[in-house]
Parts: structure tokens; sequence; C-alpha cells
């Protein structure tokens, strides 16, 4: 199986109040992280655009270029997951992946 890399897309069984629910997600840790762990950071991403007005969420400019099928937003909300099953559907442009890491900025204490 493919390493994930940061900026990737991914399918994550995703464990919420009403059980596991399928979603998409954006890969956030390195290869540093993931050599030395057996799970890997994402954070999801949405189709409700619209609900995506916090300085902390980023409407993607390039979803279909990174293998979405309708327009997505990206929402700082960080999980942990096993990585053994995570499929890769495709990856951020370099102009949305920027804007990630600026909206995670803003919503972690990182320089």
């Amino acid at each position: 199986m493919k390493r994930l890399k940061p900026g990737d897309v991914v399918i994550v069984n995703f464990p919420g109040a009403s059980g596991i629910k399928r979603r998409l997600a954006v890969v956030l840790s390195t290869d540093i992280y993931h050599t030395h762990r057996p799970d890997v950071i994402v954070d999801l991403l949405t189709t409700n655009i619209e609900a995506a007005t916090a300085p902390t969420d980023y409407v993607l400019k390039d979803w279909e270029a990174a293998g979405l099928h309708f327009p997505s937003a990206f929402r700082s909300y960080i999980l942990t997951l096993d990585d053994g099953t995570l499929p890769s559907i495709g990856h951020l442009s370099d102009c949305d992946w920027q804007e990630v890491q600026a909206s995670l900025k803003l919503a972690l204490a990182m320089p």
C-alpha cells in the first residue's frame, strides 16, 4: 500500500454519535510521524461549504483536481485514525495545501 503523504485526500471511517460514517479527509501527518506511529493524523473535509465560515475553515479552490466530486471545504476538526485502511483518492493542489496549513496555524498554537 502507498504511504500516505501530507495533503493526500483519503476516505475514512469517522466515528460519530449515530455510528460510523464514511467521510473524506486530508492527511496532515508526515513521513517522520508515520515512521514511528501506526496511525495517521487527518482533518475532515465537508461538502457543506456554506457552513465553512470560521477563520479556521477554508473552501477548496481546486477540489476537482484533488479527486473530489463536489465543492468541499476544510474544517479544523483533527482526528487520529488507524492508517491500515485509508484509500487515497487524490491530493490537494499546492495552493489549497498552503491555505489548509494557514488555517491550521490559526486553529492551533503553532508558529
